[in-house]
């Protein structure tokens, strides 16, 4: 579950992070300024973006107006006859570019929820021309001169705290794009990142175009006993969209298991299917990854050594709460051989369910979601199928989601359907404060769709700053398997976890109060802690209790069903643990290369690792395999993947701190946000968690909620 945490135009093409939305408008052969919608500010509340006017041929006069006013700007604040202030050159950096921002949150949102060809090709045009931007400003010697002479007598200019952050982010911030290189390496390094400017944007579109054209096509409808008559009608609906009358067509998502195959009797079809998701970017041909892949491993790790670091995931580390690659590597080999075992375990019980079945095969990888989703009927007598009728979408979000959010922030929504979207799936609300403020606009993306990437991410299209006076437009963007028409949206309890933790995102953003609009972000580590803790809500008995309703008849999911789901909840850990391990190690080995490594052959490399890891089990594949991750290749997640553990612990933690102080309540609510969601990236966010836990976080929790280990905390 990614999330987009750049905080300006400026750090968005530093970190080259980016998430972002859009659907196919109508194109015209060049937009004429005056009737470009960029080029003023929306008067839509909130400064949403006007996707009624928006069309395809007013990116890119907006993106290269942007880039040149934004070089106009910089270039007069560099050549400031007056002395460096901190207002004459920091707060006008961070007032600079409001052009190029609003085109590129909207713009960079659309190329991942809503792409088409021409969105995909201005792209990949613009990719390398904003990275040159981004060199031209943080390489600017003048600039960094007026930076750093502010920075040298920072603890003598009586500056708030938040004032003084962001200073030494400034600071760091142009050093770690290269301002203290020499001319030549300056040089050199514009070039590698000019290369891999274009060779992640390339890895994204093949992977989109892999996993479309990895589809499975279903011709005889036996093949697909075993998926519901909602999914089979979904399946059939794909089909007619794709021009396959008569036929079916599994849409593959974005990780290395597919929903499907908890479902699918046929082994032979659970293997089509299960090969056609592991196999892309693997097979040859024009959107193969394995090129792209080896070569972006080796700009990283030449990037890190201009800078002075031994490699990709020492420079990204530094910069983060982990610190190091090696205490990101601990916390992700600790776990290992409690995972492993319990994986072992429980790859045991299910094979005794295929030999009890005289099934005459060894679990493979395909086989497990399968029999574990038996191994779960067996032993806790819950059936996936059981539980969607009382998971209907609309319930969820109304009566779980913002339910939660109003007892714990005191906040409400009302919908909004005079304020255009991008899709028509997309639908806007209102999100007002206990008194009756409005606070931001919130965005629901929900359902798949052939022209968006997979997963599930929070972004905005515009910033809250109190600097600029803006006020945050955030977007929840899922893949949820849309029904066919007339038939309710009925969600697995998975996807119920992922509208929780997607709107954990959104609440962080929602919440933020800030001053500038570069500290609205926070590190990849810490990143994940608000989303994932906003988890724990969806199973909290009060607000279970107001969500999970039989969709037809409105009766409350019945208790014995309820406690199953509970008692399920550390069912089939080993595995999942297992898998995630699997690809954040991956990830750390990967951008552990030194700069003088040659081009890896991916698939060995990939094995080498899992086998010095100790995890590589055969039936447990990594999340994603090396050619798919998206994650860590175009998502802004290198070196970091194991952010969603490190986050785990944090969140973990601070949910006892819940559970010892009376659980779901205003008061706890109000401290969280005025501690922790509130708070962005203005100070360190170590210290952001210590002062809302009084203590580091501790580990036990999450074990214990992981079911690895059975001991209290404390």
């Amino acid at each position: 579950m990614r999330v987009s945490f750049i905080a300006t135009t400026l750090l968005l093409l530093v970190l080259c992070i980016v998430t972002v939305d859009y659907s196919p408008q109508p194109t015209s052969a060049a937009a004429p300024l005056a009737t470009n919608p960029f080029f003023s500010e929306s008067t839509l509340p909130f400064h949403a973006p006007p996707f009624d006017k928006i069309t395809d041929s007013d990116y890119a006069p907006a993106i290269e107006a942007g880039m040149k006013d934004q070089l106009a700007e910089i270039e007069k604040i560099a050549n400031d006859p007056a002395p460096p202030t901190f207002g004459n050159t920091l707060e006008a950096m961070e007032r600079s570019g409001a052009l190029l921002t609003r085109v590129t949150k909207v713009f960079f949102n659309l190329t991942q929820s809503n792409t088409n060809d021409t969105l995909q090709k201005i792209k990949s045009d613009e990719a390398p021309k904003l990275a040159a931007h981004s060199d031209a400003i943080f390489l600017n010697a003048k600039l960094f001169a007026r930076v750093k002479a502010i920075y040298d007598k920072r603890n003598s200019l009586k500056l708030d705290p938040e004032s003084k952050f962001l200073v030494e982010r400034y600071y760091k911030s142009f050093v770690r794009a290269g301002a203290l290189l020499s001319e030549a390496d300056k040089e050199t390094l514009r070039g590698l990142n000019q290369e891999e400017a274009k060779l992640t944007t390339k890895f994204e579109d093949d992977v989109l175009a892999e996993t479309n054209n990895g589809a499975l096509v279903i011709e005889n409808k036996a093949d697909l006993d075993g998926l519901s008559e909602a999914d089979i009608a979904a399946a059939a609906e794909r089909a007619k969209e794709m021009k396959l009358d008569g036929k079916w067509v599994i849409a593959l998502q974005n990780t290395t298991q597919q929903p499907a195959l908890t479902y699918l009797k046929n082994r032979a079809v659970r293997e089509r299917l299960f090969n056609a998701s592991v196999n892309r970017g693997n097979h040859g041909g024009e959107n193969d990854t394995k090129a792209i892949i080896a070569r972006l491993a080796q700009l990283r790790a030449q990037h890190a050594k201009l800078l002075g670091y031994p490699d990709h995931a020492t420079f990204i580390l530094d910069d983060q709460m982990a610190k190091t690659p090696q205490n990101a590597e601990q916390l992700l080999t600790g776990i290992v051989p409690a995972a492993t075992a319990k994986a072992r375990d429980e790859a045991a019980r299910i094979q005794k369910i295929i030999d009890a079945e005289k099934g005459g095969f060894k679990l493979g990888p395909q086989d497990w979601e399968y029999y574990a989703e038996k191994v779960r009927k067996a032993e806790y007598n819950l059936d996936e199928s059981q539980i969607k009728p009382y998971f209907e979408l609309d319930h969820v979000l109304h009566d779980g989601v913002f339910f939660a959010a109003n007892k714990l922030y005191g906040i409400t929504f009302k919908e909004r359907k005079d304020i255009p979207v991008y899709n028509s799936d997309v639908r806007v609300f209102e999100v007002f404060e206990a008194n009756g403020k409005s606070l931001a606009l919130f965005y629901a993306d929900y359902f798949q769709r052939p022209n968006k990437d997979g997963g599930a991410w929070q972004d905005s299209f515009v910033d809250q700053s109190n600097l600029l006076g803006t006020k945050p437009v955030v977007i929840n963007v899922c893949n949820f398997s849309k029904p066919s028409a007339g038939q309710p949206a009925l969600l697995s309890f998975d996807d119920v976890t992922t509208m929780f933790h997607e709107f954990g995102h959104a609440l962080h953003a929602m919440f933020s109060n800030i001053r500038y609009p570069m500290l609205s972000g926070v590190s990849r580590d810490f990143v994940e802690f608000p989303s994932q803790f906003n988890e724990h809500w969806a199973l909290e008995p009060t607000v279970f209790a107001n969500y999970a309703k039989h969709f037809q008849t409105g009766k409350p999911m019945p208790q014995a069903l309820v406690d199953k789901i509970k008692q399920s909840r550390k069912f089939n850990q080993g595995y999942d643990v297992t898998e995630y391990v699997a690809a954040a190690l991956l990830d750390m080995a990967w951008h552990s290369l030194p700069p003088d490594a040659p081009p890896q052959d991916v698939n060995k490399f990939e094995a080498d690792a899992l086998k010095r890891y100790k995890i590589d089990l055969p039936q447990v594949p990594p999340r994603y395999h090396t050619t798919y991750f998206s994650h860590i290749w175009d998502g802004g997640y290198s070196a970091g993947y194991y952010a969603y553990l490190w986050s785990e612990v944090l969140d973990d933690d601070a949910f006892y701190w819940f559970k010892e102080h009376g659980g779901l309540t205003r008061a706890n609510g109000q401290r969280f946000r005025d501690l922790v969601l509130s708070k962005g990236g203005t100070q360190d966010v170590a210290t952001t968690f210590r002062n809302f836990r009084g203590r580091d976080p501790i580990v036990e929790p999450l074990l214990e909620e992981r079911g690895l280990k059975t001991t209290s905390a404390k």
